[in-house]
């Protein structure tokens, strides 16, 4: 009979995939000898189980639940029900990827008049017992009833005025008895039925809805935003409950082994004595940080600070823990790998390789390069005054600013308009998830640095701010109070979450610095790699930031970019207006300089590593006004002043527009087909980069450049664009009496120059695969179109795994990469090839550029520190024939 349910002692941590990263860590910590409270695990095969018949429990799979029930009984001498000595347990999801509070939880199940009476008795603490099941009624309602647990707040917080009380403790036993027997109408009210007071129908009722809470939709906004596969399920976990809330000696905290937000090697963490666990992260109620139980409990304490080092020795990571203090005594709970900044990655990752716990190559593996974008950002001036307005707890490192709204569901909408807000919050929930995901940061009133906003926001690498009891706010009203100040809805604010600063107004920024652990770890991923990674840049500027970052080159200039330049306008346009080849070659003959001028800030920037040119791409309309706007300026100076000399100029330039209108310009005349029409705009660029050349040839300073031919589909298009260039280099050499070594290559972005790679590597000395366009044709789509109108859609109903704008395609766009390679290197072997679509940025589709055998990739300059990371996990990967799991998981 195939095994669905594991006691503790019968797992451990290698069987995640079954067990669940909770039942897995549980059974692994069981086995080294710590104290876990007692419990077993139904594996995640069982809800597929659940799933496939129909959202139904087995007979098999019940039968070996109330077989390990039984033995739970057994070594805890206690029983499920039973008045006189019951046995209470939590009943918890485990996925096999961490996914904190978005599925659900029941805790002190067992508990009815009977046990609750029992319980007072056995403990002589009626008080306790009667908290405790005032609890279990409110969450088992919420969870399992499906009873909104407002309902439940509202008497509470009227239960609380009416008795004149600021806060649950002061709560007696006899009040509690009150809330229970009021709790206990709501929920005859609400389902029709009286509360549930069977134990055992508590459980399966229970199991049921940790099993459904995996499709919930907070799990699978969650899934989705962190592409966790929606097939694996969720295992769950039954556990003996201990006690936080027995009094003074009881306790319950969440803590880290180091400091989640910078990586310093301290405990770091929260408890709240007299507490259960969901006291600490829901923020009812701010708990004391982790140090202050030294004072309080040093016993347990120092228990605590031995079993955390024990557990980061074991698992060689840094560890989130969760633990109880029942009566004196220690108990924990949880733990798992504990989500970090990216700045506290880094130093983490640095640090066990000087403490010996992992070696470099671990280290590399340990910081996912999506985590780096934290530290490539802004972040506030110190220069510039601040208007302080409140200060909280600095839960999530980065700087934001923003309009502020008070509702998840506005921030979606506000941010998919592509507007900047900030998230403000008493607190937040799972169910605010979606305007987490949209704002540019979150602050909440209530909470510490544990809570439901501080762990989600950290993991997504916004900035947050919590427990900032300074802020009054009224979600009535839209609006929070501080003082005297009255910040309402829209209001801008920014914020610091590395100081817990609330400033009103907007605050500039200031370009990010690396750390001396950041440049550590990069110059180990480059002594590992064999990917070489490059720059997308088209000025000085980027170039020059792309050389700082670490870029071996810039793999894309595009020089389109440079012709839009205000100031070049202008003469663009006479070019492009010009009715003989003479006054198009006058106009080209003002820009060359511009052109030159160009390449030499871009080429001493990159000081002697390649830079890979490319030639004008986009269709001159570009250049030109919009067609509309135009038509009514002509048309409203036809009226009021027909004399006027621009309305000559205005309307040739809308008989320009109209001559070179297309219906589909994606597809029409630009890239190497107007270099072939209009060959003199080559022939201009090609020499411009041949001066600077040149140029800085006198100066001393190498340049190694790269000519790149846009849009080539047939050999013969770049044959006769590579003749041109040569041309230019000899008129120039001859000119100035240099010797220029340079590539003439070209960009395969279309489907054909893919597979006709072995004839265009004839007249190429490098490929690159624009992968933007190269999706666009082979899918057929029109990237603006596709992303504004359907993609998501595709993306939500699981058509496709990815966006293909943001993962390159393996299956589809991948096999033309790989057959351009290929049939590329069969007739030229010293080709050179690499990627500079925005793919190259993408870890996913780095790996894939590794494993194909491309020489580089090529992204934005604040990718290249991820880019180079990607390339050497890539690397380390391959040598130990380890894919990436979620990627394949998904497929």
């Amino acid at each position: 009979m195939k095994k669905y349910v594991y006691l503790f002692n019968e797992g451990n941590a290698s069987m995640k995939e079954l067990l669940g990263g909770k039942g897995a860590n549980l059974a692994e910590m069981t086995n080294i000898g710590l104290p876990v409270p007692s419990g077993f695990t139904i594996t995640t095969e069982a809800c597929n189980a659940y799933y496939d018949s129909g959202k139904a429990i087995s007979p098999e799979v019940k039968e070996q639940i109330l077989t390990a029930l039984e033995k739970l009984e057994q070594y805890t001498d206690k029983r499920l029900g039973d008045p006189t000595n019951p046995l209470l347990v939590s009943v918890r999801s485990g996925a096999v990827f961490s996914m904190p509070g978005m599925m659900d939880t029941i805790l002190n199940l067992g508990m009815n008049d009977e046990t609750a009476r029992g319980m007072a008795e056995l403990t002589n603490n009626p008080r306790f017992a009667y908290d405790s099941y005032r609890r279990f009624i409110q969450m088992f309602s919420d969870v399992v009833l499906g009873v909104d647990v407002y309902f439940f707040e509202q008497l509470l917080e009227e239960y609380r005025e009416e008795k004149g009380y600021s806060s649950d403790p002061e709560l007696t036993a006899e009040d509690w008895q009150e809330v229970i027997k009021g709790y206990k109408e709501i929920v005859k009210k609400r389902t029709k039925k009286d509360f549930p007071q069977d134990p055992r129908e508590q459980l399966f009722l229970s199991i049921n809805s940790v099993f459904d809470s995996w499709n919930n939709q907070r799990a699978i906004v969650y899934r989705r935003l962190n592409k966790i596969p929606g097939h694996l399920g969720t295992a769950v976990n039954i556990q003996m409950m201990v006690f936080g809330n027995m009094g003074d000696d009881s306790g319950t905290g969440v803590a880290f082994t180091r400091n989640p937000s910078t990586g310093e090697a301290v405990l770091y963490g929260e408890y709240l004595i007299n507490a259960q666990g969901e006291d600490v992260v829901a923020g009812i109620r701010t708990p004391k940080p982790i140090l202050t139980l030294k004072d309080e409990m040093p016993t347990v304490y120092q228990q605590f600070a031995d079993t955390c080092h024990h557990l980061e020795q074991h698992y060689k990571d840094m560890q989130d823990i969760e633990f109880t203090v029942e009566r004196g005594r220690l108990f924990i709970l949880q733990t798992r790998t504990g989500k970090r900044t990216a700045q506290a990655a880094i130093r983490i990752a640095v640090e066990m390789v000087a403490e010996g716990i992992i070696d470099k190559k671990t280290a590399i593996l340990r910081v996912d390069p999506d985590q780096l974008n934290q530290l490539l950002h802004r972040r506030l001036d110190d220069k510039v005054e601040r208007n302080l307005l409140a200060k909280g707890l600095p839960a999530s490192p980065g700087a934001a600013t923003g309009g502020v709204v008070f509702d998840a569901d506005e921030a979606e909408t506000l941010g998919n308009e592509g507007k900047k807000v900030i998230l403000v919050r008493p607190e937040t929930t799972p169910d605010d998830i979606h305007g987490i995901v949209a704002a540019q940061a979150v602050v909440t009133s209530r909470g510490g640095m544990t809570s439901h906003a501080a762990v989600v926001a950290r993991g997504m690498g916004k900035a947050c701010i919590c427990g900032c009891e300074d802020l009054k706010i009224d979600l009535s009203k839209k609006q929070f109070i501080v003082g005297d100040t009255v910040v309402n809805h829209g209001d801008v604010i920014t914020i610091d979450g590395g100081t817990g600063e609330i400033m009103l107004g907007e605050i500039p920024m200031i370009e990010p610095e690396l750390s001396d652990e950041f440049k550590l770890l990069l110059e180990w991923a480059d002594e590992t790699r064999k990917l070489g990674v490059r720059a997308n840049a088209d000025n000085p500027v980027d170039a020059l930031r792309a050389f700082e970052f670490g870029a071996g080159g810039i793999g894309l200039c595009r020089t389109e970019h440079m012709f839009m330049d205000p100031k070049r306008i202008p003469i663009v346009q006479k070019m492009i207006l010009a009715e003989t080849y003479e006054e198009r070659k006058e106009a080209l003959d003002l820009l060359l300089p511009m052109q030159q001028g160009d390449f030499e800030g871009i080429f001493e920037a990159m000081q002697g590593l390649p830079v890979t040119i490319r030639l004008l791409d986009p269709p001159l309309h570009e250049f030109l006004p919009d067609k509309e706007e135009l038509l009514v300026e002509v048309t409203k100076l036809q009226i009021t002043d027909p004399d006027n000399e621009e309305l000559q100029y205005k309307e040739k330039l809308l008989k320009k527009v109209n001559q070179l209108a297309e219906f589909n310009p994606m597809l029409g005349l630009r890239g190497c087909r107007l270099g072939l029409m209009h060959p003199e705009i080559y022939e201009m660029q090609a020499k411009a980069i041949f001066y600077a050349i040149a140029t800085l040839n006198d100066k001393g300073l190498p340049v190694k450049p790269e000519i790149m031919i846009p849009l080539v589909g047939h050999v013969n298009e770049l044959k006769e664009m590579r003749e041109l260039v040569i041309n230019a280099a000899n008129e120039v050499q001859q000119e100035t009496g240099k010797e220029f070594n340079y590539l003439i290559g070209t960009m395969i972005e279309i489907p054909r120059a893919a597979l006709t790679a072995d004839q265009i590597a004839e007249e190429a000395d490098f490929f690159s695969f624009g992968t933007n366009d190269l999706t666009q044709t082979t899918f057929g789509f029109s990237r603006d179109d596709a992303e504004g109108k359907f993609l998501q859609a595709y993306i939500n109903h699981k058509v496709l795994p990815e966006n293909p704008f943001v993962v390159l395609d393996q299956e589809g766009v991948g096999k033309l990469v790989e057959t351009g390679v290929k049939l590329g290197r069969q007739t030229n072997p010293t080709l050179k090839t690499g990627i500079c679509g925005e793919h190259g940025g993408e870890k996913h589709s780095i790996e894939f550029c590794y494993n194909t055998g491309l020489d580089y990739v090529s992204c934005s300059p604040y990718r290249v520190p991820l880019a180079r990371l990607a390339a050497a996990q890539a690397t380390i990967r391959k040598e130990q024939n380890v894919g990436q799991v979620e990627l394949h998981a998904q497929k």
